[in-house]
């Protein structure tokens, strides 16, 4: 399984956010950096640890959901 990236957040706390809808929405999202995102606050994204990667075969539908409106 190959894992690609699908979001970079702004901030630990939208990473999060966005990575418990992928999840709620039975797709199976991973954090590579989590530790370190948590524990380099102001940091993680100028370094690029706030990413979410997700398995290639997942990457389409997820992308979709992550684009659609949220009601």
């Amino acid at each position: 399984m190959k894992l690609v990236t699908i979001y970079h957040g702004a901030n630990p706390a939208d990473t999060q956010l966005v990575f418990s809808r992928l999840e709620a929405a039975n797709f199976h999202p991973f954090l590579p950096n989590e530790n370190s995102m948590f524990s380099m606050e102001g940091y993680g994204l100028a370094i690029g640890l706030n990413q979410i990667q997700i398995p290639d075969d997942e990457w389409a539908a997820a992308k979709e959901f992550l684009d659609a409106p949220m009601e």
